[in-house]
């Protein structure tokens, strides 16, 4: 994940663990947390109705053969029509391309990222 997912993850994360907590006669009180940060994110990638409750929505996926070829042309080739463009998955993780899309959704602001 990149900076602003992390940055966009924390603040939901704080908001969930803001709610769990209130004053009584001007005492803190906390309700123990059911999820810490990491199982956090882990419900909302694979509980929809948790996902749905907190506004945030995780998606990972692999990319497709033709997707990282598609990656690679528009990032890295320019659309350099003498270049390669029809490579094999061996071809592509040497040349590092990304084999996974990351998208973070919340509060109509989608975050894309690849890894």
């Amino acid at each position: 994940m990149n900076k602003e997912q992390e940055e966009l993850l924390n603040e939901v994360y704080r908001k969930y663990a803001d709610s769990h907590e209130y004053f009584v006669d001007g005492w803190l009180h906390v309700i123990p947390m059911e999820h810490s940060k990491e199982t956090f994110v882990n419900e909302c990638k694979t509980n929809t109705e948790f996902s749905k409750k907190w506004g945030l929505k995780i998606e990972e996926r692999e990319l497709s053969t033709d997707e990282r070829n598609k990656w690679f042309q528009i990032n890295l080739n320019g659309n350099n029509p003498l270049m390669k463009s029809d490579w094999k998955d061996y071809e592509l993780d040497q040349q590092n391309i990304p084999t996974k899309l990351f998208t973070i959704s919340y509060n109509d602001k989608t975050i894309e990222s690849y890894e």
